[in-house]
């Protein structure tokens, strides 16, 4: 598809035929009947407490945490829930995998008689989520299991559905700051001054963990944390004719965040007339989930800057679109085409500045980069 708004109004037949036809039909019961085997432990459990022995109360509690307290094979009960991002659709499926087939074939049918379109079997798959893991706009989705996690007295994520960051992208995210199995240094990048090589690192990392924010093991990114810091010390290090270790003397710094104190590598640049010294970190995000995070449609890369040309913008202490002086941060968009994606509606300002200059890169301040992700209208930019 060419773009998400295409693909919104192309699909949007398949969206109707789903909600008003599969869904009611594969969705059955209000709730799952009880466990007859849960039940039975729970008898034996009552017997015993009469009897006041307390060791069988102990075993038979913990024999029933170990049981689901509803059927899972219940036949009158079925949910299926759906949802799509461009071209990229899920559906969730409560049932026997016989009924999976049933449905998937059936979507086939509608793509291809209603809308000319071919079903891919290598790309459409169906999977257990208790043992497999479906993959969905770049996260793994899957069945959660643990008979150890206690929320009150009950096991709180048995079957609960969880998102997961993929092993394979955080060893190719890796794979781009390594050479021969280790971080290396980034050639390209021995000629940009200390801050814009800082602050291009931290870019690329920030957006990353900030598309993961989601996965219940975020914490894994450490690993590439890890990576980028070593071959960012490298660069340093490579630029200076120094040694990792003198870099990272230098450049070490403490900087507070919502979940405490986090070791960073900071570059401070002073500034004159009294101004704020612009300063730039990498690292200094806690690797936990966020409930609320909320993912933007472009997947994170590499930024790249015409060299040392930022830290001068920078450096002249104003907003590119309001004019204003606080707070200055750096938006970044993937790629100049993504400027004039086709069905996109009116360019805001701030699209047509980085257009006029042929920039992926605006200095501006909190609130326009606030307006900008939240797809407000921004202060007009000077003519």
């Amino acid at each position: 598809m060419a773009s998400p708004v295409l693909s919104n109004v192309y699909l949007d037949r398949l969206d109707q035929w789903i909600e008003h036809r599969l869904l009611p039909e594969y969705n059955l019961g209000r709730r799952r009947r009880p466990n007859p085997d849960y039940e039975a432990v729970e008898n034996a459990i009552a017997r015993a407490k009469r009897h006041g022995d307390r060791a069988e109360v102990r075993r038979l509690s913990l024999r029933r945490r170990q049981l689901p307290s509803q059927d899972p094979a219940d036949p009158g009960y079925r949910r299926l829930r759906y949802v799509r991002y461009a071209d990229d659709w899920l559906l969730g499926f409560a049932g026997p995998r016989h009924e999976a087939e049933e449905i998937k074939s059936k979507i086939a049918v509608f793509l291809r008689d209603e809308l000319k379109l071919e079903l891919s079997p290598s790309k459409t798959l169906i999977t257990h989520a208790a043992s497999q893991a479906a993959r969905f706009l770049g996260y793994e989705i899957k069945a959660q299991h643990s008979d150890t996690k206690i929320t009150r007295n009950r096991r709180a994520v048995n079957g609960a559905i969880g998102l997961f960051v993929p092993r394979d992208v955080i060893r190719q995210k890796s794979a781009l700051y390594m050479s021969g199995g280790r971080p290396a240094q980034r050639g390209a990048l021995l000629h940009d001054d200390d801050f814009t090589i800082v602050a291009k690192y931290q870019s690329e990392y920030a957006g990353l963990v900030q598309y993961y924010l989601l996965a219940q093991d975020v914490f894994r990114l450490g690993r590439l944390h890890w990576v980028m810091e070593t071959s960012l010390l490298k660069t340093l290090a490579g630029k200076h004719r120094s040694t990792v270790g003198k870099m990272a003397r230098k450049y070490r710094a403490i900087t507070v965040t919502p979940a405490g104190p986090r070791k960073v590598l900071q570059v401070t640049i002073e500034r004159d007339r009294g101004r704020k010294p612009l300063v730039t970190r990498f690292g200094g995000i806690p690797l936990r989930r966020v409930r609320t995070a909320v993912l933007t449609d472009q997947r994170p890369v590499m930024a790249s800057a015409k060299r040392n040309e930022l830290i001068h913008r920078l450096l002249a202490g104003r907003c590119e679109l309001c004019e204003g002086t606080a707070g200055l941060e750096v938006h970044h968009i993937r790629k100049l085409a993504d400027l004039d994606k086709p069905g996109r509606r009116e360019k805001p300002p701030w699209m047509h500045l980085m257009a006029k200059r042929r920039r992926k890169t605006l200095v501006i301040c909190r609130r326009c980069h606030e307006d900008i992700h939240a797809g407000r209208a921004t202060t007009p930019y000077p003519k």
